[in-house]
């Protein structure tokens, strides 16, 4: 695609074929300028409107849509038919699997997964608009599969909401919540591993894959010293 002039994209960047960056949104925005920074891989049905801006390492599947108007950090993994609609916050490092709509106005901070499915709506009284505010998803927080997480509430930081739950409520931080209306179930320090492969899937809130990360950024910031 030829790319419009008020797109600037940072180098090594690869946009497939039948995708679109630089979409004119047909409501009123302070600016069209669309910022994507370097190392980004649009695939082929994406559409990226005009007006946002986007950190670098920018990926995403088939057919996925990001509107105008969202701030995003750094290496968003963004799976195929999902939706960003405009006004979001979204930080670094977050991955948003397929199928997931998140409404205007969310907040997502660093390292959040959201599983397939998930659903995120903004309204408590639909049509009127006044007081539209998605939620606010916190560092860490693990979202299952096909939960809905309603508007105003807070998940907190390093928390984890199993699949099919309704969030009605304030989430604390590194609780296990499940159900509809989701409830607090325990903190996620005391779930243990139903196979037995790990014998604490997460330690202060923390899975074993990002506890091993941190191990290992904090062995090479050593040999660095």
């Amino acid at each position: 695609m030829k790319i419009p002039d008020w797109v600037k994209i940072g180098k090594n960047y690869k946009i497939d074929d039948m995708a679109f960056i630089g979409y004119r949104p047909s409501r009123s925005i302070s600016g069209l300028e669309l910022i994507i920074g370097k190392n980004a891989h649009i695939r082929n049905g994406t559409v990226i409107y005009a007006g946002s801006k986007i950190g670098n390492n920018l990926e995403t599947g088939h057919g996925v849509v990001i509107r105008e108007e969202n701030t995003i950090g750094e290496n968003l993994d963004i799976w195929s038919n999902s939706i960003v609609d405009y006004g979001c916050k979204i930080g670094d490092n977050v991955k948003i699997h397929c199928n997931v709509y998140l409404a205007q106005f969310t907040e997502i901070e660093n390292d959040v997964f959201l599983a397939p499915g998930v659903t995120i709506v903004n309204d408590p009284h639909p049509i009127c608009t006044e007081c539209m505010k998605g939620p606010i998803i916190k560092k860490g927080a693990r979202i299952g599969a096909n939960v809905t997480l309603l508007s105003h509430i807070v998940v907190g930081k390093y928390s984890l909401i199993g699949a099919g739950s309704v969030v009605t409520k304030d989430i604390p931080p590194r609780s296990l919540a499940y159900g509809n209306p989701a409830r607090i179930i325990k903190s996620v320090d005391e779930l243990k591993c139903p196979l037995g492969i790990v014998g604490r899937p997460y330690k202060d809130g923390r899975d074993v894959r990002s506890r091993k990360l941190t191990l290992d950024e904090n062995r090479q910031e050593g040999k660095r010293k």
